[in-house]
């Protein structure tokens, strides 16, 4: 008999699934990482429609790597009230005026409460909008907008909206593709500094912001007890962040420093062969979450139980409670306690016991390729 009925959702229109939708998160790449398992319900219970992502201008490169679940890109120019991007004020009347022209049946607002975002979301012009509202604030449509959940991880807070509008979840995990071409780049660049897969482990020191940052002098002194627990050491991090990868390497004999050398996915190949990553609460703790690698991530100024991989078992997540997480400023004004009390023998013995967890599981390999 033809099989399990359709589901339907409250954004269902009169004649089915939506077929044009749009989906709002104009935000960094942890954020986006964490949307992934609500992206992949939409795809699950929507394949025929066209997805478009409106986000900041990286995330066209984050929709051709998830393209099995983004049809679409559209950049966003940003707003007045959003931090992400200063507002490009002079683009937003043709970025309105695109948005409207490609006829949305729905348009999501994935990018947080709502305060400002609904009223942007509002703007495409779309049969139908939905997404979170402020807790006791304006709700747009009681049968689509629930409450901004409080509290929970970012991936659970998501797919709170995925459940509240009635789309069965396909799952928690997170994923990260790589190409073809990414893999051999990676294993190209590993061979050259003499990296075996599972004979190194991967130390990023960096963090967009400043007050998400340990200092380097502590990634230090963690880069030389893995050098001395017998694994090559990796600095990873971008162009802008080769200064606090050549302090460390500065330190630390042997160290490879491999800063400004790799783009997202071929980084992202060879923390696939790494025995295990030390990091901030940055976008590449969630690239380690999505390729199994175990990592230990100190967590300066975010919220580290909103942010945490909810692997537990395989990623940990070290904080020192205060009173000013999570924290809006870029440089710390008033002397970063969360990072500065945070001491490395605490963030050694984690890693310790992180190598002993993990040397059962034998040594890593690149995963499988995408083509590309």
């Amino acid at each position: 008999m033809g099989g399990a009925a359709p589901v339907r959702s409250s954004v269902d229109g009169p004649h089915g699934a939506p077929r044009r939708v749009a989906v709002l998160r104009a935000l960094q790449l942890g954020d986006l990482l964490c949307a992934v398992p609500a992206l992949r319900a939409l795809r699950r219970a929507w394949p025929q429609a066209e997805i478009t992502l409106i986000g900041l201008p990286w995330a066209a490169a984050f929709a051709r790597r998830f393209a099995h679940l983004v049809d679409r890109f559209l950049e966003f120019p940003g707003f007045p009230g959003l931090p992400e991007r200063e507002p490009d004020l002079a683009g937003l009347p043709a970025f309105l005026a695109t948005a409207q022209g490609m006829h949305f049946d729905v348009a999501l607002q994935l990018h947080g409460r709502g305060d400002v975002t609904n009223g942007v979301v509002a703007a495409f012009g779309a049969d139908m909008t939905a997404g979170f509202h402020a807790r006791g604030g304006i709700c747009p449509d009681p049968a689509r907008y629930t409450a901004w959940p409080e509290e929970g991880t970012e991936i659970e807070r998501l797919l709170r909206l995925v459940d509240f509008l009635g789309i069965p979840r396909a799952g928690t995990e997170l994923d990260f593709p790589i190409t073809s071409s990414e893999v051999r780049a990676a294993q190209s660049l590993c061979a050259a500094h003499g990296l075996r897969a599972g004979a190194y482990a991967c130390v990023h020191p960096g963090a967009r912001l400043h007050s998400r940052r340990w200092p380097p002098e502590y990634f230090a002194d963690v880069a030389k007890a893995l050098s001395a627990a017998g694994l090559r050491v990796v600095l990873t991090g971008s162009e802008e962040e080769a200064q606090l990868t050549r302090f460390i390497a500065d330190r630390v004999a042997g160290a490879v420093d491999l800063a400004g050398r790799t783009p997202l996915g071929v980084l992202a190949g060879v923390l696939r062969g790494a025995r295990m990553l030390v990091c901030n609460d940055t976008g590449v703790s969630h690239v380690a979450a999505a390729l199994g690698t175990p990592s230990v991530v100190v967590s300066c100024g975010a919220d580290p139980d909103r942010f945490a991989p909810l692997d537990h078992a395989r990623h940990e997540v070290l904080h020192r409670a205060v009173s000013c997480r999570p924290c809006a400023y870029d440089h710390c004004p008033v002397g970063h306690p969360c990072a500065r009390d945070l001491v490395p023998d605490r963030v050694i013995e984690r890693v310790a016991a992180r190598l002993a967890a993990s040397r059962d599981r034998g040594p890593r390999v690149p995963m499988a390729a995408t083509p590309g």
